[in-house]
């Protein structure tokens, strides 16, 4: 197989020699992230709870109309009462997060220590030191970005931690938290590469997104008549290089020079050009967005209880976690404000 009448293999191999060992890395860390629901600690049976009646809620936040989406962000009041699915995490004795381990700063493996680490990593453990009274008590599952979903709704995991978007689509099929995080869609391309950010430069460019991202839908409302699916001439392209399972994987296609360029939240990209000194994150965010804590639909008193374990979080917790893991590339930032309904 040729492109521009150079064989690919050679051409990625060419590429490779140039980005030096980053690129080999990459490579490495997205065959990694390729793993589905892989127990990283521990072990369970992965069952799946029943939902808890809605309790008498606490805390401060913006009350806000539940019957319409335009807040998506908002969530049950916070509460310490027990329900059901709490009891049987208690029961157990280990709380089993879905999580990553491929992005770097978030949810990743330490390659000294074989520890995974992050901000998000630091959350789960202090949801399970609330719930459990010890950080260690967790089991830490990876879970790629288009199974997050499917892993709640089978019982695999009581929650996913992964940098996971609130949306109107999304709060339809799992339940969330309160916003932890706030970000924004951003597109991430070589130091030397035309393309200037989510604009008219992007027409006729190759950008990866992974598949269930809100990066793939952004783009699929306004493209730029990028390649995002299928060629301009109606050719199919290649899906499995266009849209992946882990948003790292789009990273590793960027420095083979299979893609022109990456859309994802700009948390992640900060976190990939950290990595990788040769890309740089392109024009300003063009969506904002919030992460919030998944649970399965129905199970209310888990939800209330993560949200009471975030009101503490906010308080110091989160500045420190965010100084140690994210405000490097990031800047200065404050934890969002919640919202309740």
């Amino acid at each position: 197989m040729t492109h521009g009448g150079e064989p690919v293999a050679r051409r990625a191999a060419r590429r490779l020699r140039g980005w030096g060992g980053v690129a080999a890395m990459g490579v490495a860390c997205a065959l990694t992230a390729s793993l589905t629901l892989l127990p990283l600690a521990g072990d369970a049976d992965g069952t799946a709870f029943p939902a808890a009646p809605s309790g008498p809620g606490v805390g401060t936040g913006i009350q806000v109309r539940a019957d319409t989406c335009e807040n998506p962000q908002a969530s049950l009041r916070p509460s310490a009462v027990d329900g059901p699915s709490v009891a049987a995490i208690k029961e157990r004795g280990k709380l089993i997060v879905g999580v990553d381990q491929s992005s770097y700063r978030w949810g990743f493996r330490n390659p000294e220590t074989g520890t995974l680490e992050g901000f998000d990593i630091t959350l789960a453990k202090a949801i399970a030191k609330d719930l459990l009274g010890d950080e260690d008590a967790l089991v830490l599952r990876a879970v790629p970005t288009n199974q997050r979903i499917a892993a709640l709704d089978s019982g695999k995991v009581d929650l996913v931690v992964r940098t996971m978007t609130i949306n109107c689509k999304r709060i339809k099929q799992v339940a969330f938290s309160t916003a932890y995080f706030r970000a924004g869609q951003q597109v991430l391309a070589p130091k030397g590469s035309p393309i200037t950010g989510h604009d008219e430069t992007l027409k006729g460019k190759r950008v990866c997104t992974a598949e269930g991202s809100t990066a793939y839908e952004a783009l699929e409302e306004k493209s730029f008549g990028a390649v995002i699916a299928d060629e301009d001439d109606g050719t199919p392209a290649d899906r499995d290089l266009l849209t992946v399972p882990n948003q790292l994987d789009c990273l590793a296609r960027l420095q083979m020079g299979e893609v022109d360029a990456v859309v994802t939240d700009n948390a992640l990209a900060a976190g990939q050009a950290a990595q990788d000194p040769a890309v740089e994150l392109k024009g300003k965010p063009f969506t904002e967005e919030y992460y919030g804590v998944a649970a399965k639909l129905g199970n209310d008193d888990l939800v209330r209880r993560v949200n009471k374990v975030l009101e503490d979080y906010r308080k110091g917790a989160w500045q420190s976690a965010y100084g140690i893991w994210l405000e490097a590339g990031l800047g200065k930032a404050e934890p969002p404000l919640p919202l309740y309904r």
